[in-house]
């Protein structure tokens, strides 16, 4: 009985910590590096960029990922919509987020201002260990989510949350076995980042395309 009780004190520690965090957090800016690994063909792709994410209100985020070469490209998220722009071809592509909007403001919040009752409601939360991520100190947390709708798009997520309460590595498990990881770095939270930081930068004349019409 003394191991599943000393599991349940850490996460019970890890959950206060990042409910702590959570409280005042507004805004959150970090390099980034991705790693989308495709099982049908094992093979995993990577990719660097910067990451500038605000939370507005109790659960709206508005987002921004700019990555790097060699398939260069910003990604927006607000309200209701996602929009991807490539500017060696000029074209941004524009879509509605609709019915899964609520589920992409909790996933792109995991970890970040995501507070223990919300977490415990949407998922079953499960502490693994305690594992070093870049030589800092992580705890390192399983979480399956438990509405059929989250189900469709992800089976589990794991979570590397720092001392500091915040995550230095997120990895999303897709049913189809595909997973994404994504590592953190040079974290700056809650730096005021303006609303328009959080925006697409589109010169004139840019190509709208609608991929979902």
């Amino acid at each position: 009985m003394a191991a599943p009780t000393l599991q349940a004190a850490r996460l019970d520690d890890v959950l206060a910590r990042m409910d702590k965090a959570g409280a005042s957090f507004r805004d959150v800016s970090a390099k980034i590096v991705r790693k989308d690994h495709t099982a049908i063909i094992n093979d995993t792709s990577e990719e660097t960029g910067t990451i500038r994410m605000q939370k507005a209100g109790d659960r709206n985020v508005r987002m921004k990922i700019d990555f790097d070469e060699p398939d260069v490209r910003s990604v927006a998220f607000a309200d209701r919509k996602a929009q991807i722009y490539y500017p060696k071809i000029r074209t941004v592509q524009v879509y509605d987020l609709g019915k899964y909007r609520d589920l992409v403001d909790q996933f792109l919040l995991l970890g970040f201002g995501t507070s223990s009752l919300e977490l415990r409601k949407n998922y079953s939360v499960r502490f693994i260990g305690d594992e070093k991520v870049a030589g800092e100190h992580t705890a390192r947390l399983e979480l399956t989510p438990k509405s059929n709708a989250a189900r469709e798009h992800l089976s589990k997520v794991e979570l590397w949350i720092s001392d500091a309460g915040y995550p230095l590595q997120q990895k999303f498990y897709r049913p189809s076995g595909d997973n994404t990881l994504t590592i953190y770095s040079e974290l700056k939270i809650n730096s005021n980042l303006t609303e328009d930081s959080l925006k697409l930068r589109l010169p004139s004349g840019v190509k709208r395309e609608y991929p979902q019409k």
